[in-house]
């Protein structure tokens, strides 16, 4: 696919890939090599992952690092490919709209995730404030005539499963994601993300009722891509399941080498 090279092109090209049916696949990126691999495999947008930046810096997921450096890791990200990049800003930062949006601007990003949990406070944002904020954000991005691609993360069914109340009820939360996605879209969300939302009866109405594109998070125990493009979902993301894998794969490697060192030591 070829790829624009001015920003507001890449933007375009992002917003124009979420097609409901036909999502757009996003195997989230941890730094400039596994941005590069992304890229090199053929897809044509890179997504950062929060949780695998973080990591790979030395701190916690959920704004458990300085924004600065999750900045400067997006930026390094955006100048080593060629393709556009989507950054997971997690849930901003507590930047106002308009600096968080004069550095994603900056350093190049296309599009970014924000999510609607409240990091220092715990628990989820109240939906009518945060739904204020994404309009700051996109009259912001608007003003510096920046067409940046929105993607408003929904912590509904996350914060459901971290407190052990999830098990098979998603359906009985349909209503606040639903209530929060008609939100996030009006105040100017191209896209928005009900993160953990796996039971496909739920999901499928999820998609059939919220008035734009709708992101799904990819489950070993959820949907098949296949499944997702059938329940209407316009795009895919693994989050940092990528860079937990491949960390859990690096870790087997260490422990074979370690062995094998111990095997081939000399008999005392």
């Amino acid at each position: 696919m070829s790829q624009p090279s001015d920003l507001e092109g890449r933007c375009d090209l992002l917003r124009s890939l979420h097609v409901p049916g036909t999502p757009l696949l996003l195997p989230n990126a941890w730094d400039v090599a596994s941005a590069q691999a992304v890229a090199a495999a053929g897809f044509p947008v890179v997504a950062t992952t929060s949780g695998g930046v973080a990591a790979a810096l030395g701190y916690e997921d959920h704004e458990g690092a300085p924004a600065d450096e999750m900045l400067a890791a997006a930026a390094r990200i955006v100048r080593g490919v060629e393709v556009s990049v989507t950054v997971d800003a997690e849930a901003g930062y507590g930047m106002q709209p308009e600096e968080l949006v004069r550095a994603l601007k900056d350093i190049g990003a296309a599009g970014c995730n924000l999510e609607d949990t409240d990091h220092g406070a715990g628990g989820l944002r109240d939906a009518a404030e945060h739904a204020e904020w994404l309009r700051a954000v996109r009259q912001a991005a608007t003003g510096a005539g920046f067409g940046l691609v929105i993607n408003a993360r929904i912590d509904v069914f996350l914060s459901a499963l971290l407190s052990g109340s999830d098990g098979t009820s998603q359906g009985e939360l349909l209503p606040e994601g639903l209530r929060r996605a008609h939100a996030y879209f009006e105040a100017g969300a191209d896209c928005v993300y009900p993160i953990a939302l796996r039971d496909p009866n739920a999901l499928g109405s999820f998609t059939s009722e919220a008035p734009g594109p709708v992101n799904a998070l990819s489950l070993p125990q959820g949907p098949s891509f296949g499944e997702l493009a059938e329940l209407g979902v316009a795009r895919v993301s693994h989050g940092s399941l990528l860079h937990r894998e491949a960390m859990e794969r690096f870790g087997r490697v260490l422990e074979s080498l370690r062995a094998d060192s111990a095997a081939d030591q000399p008999t005392r």
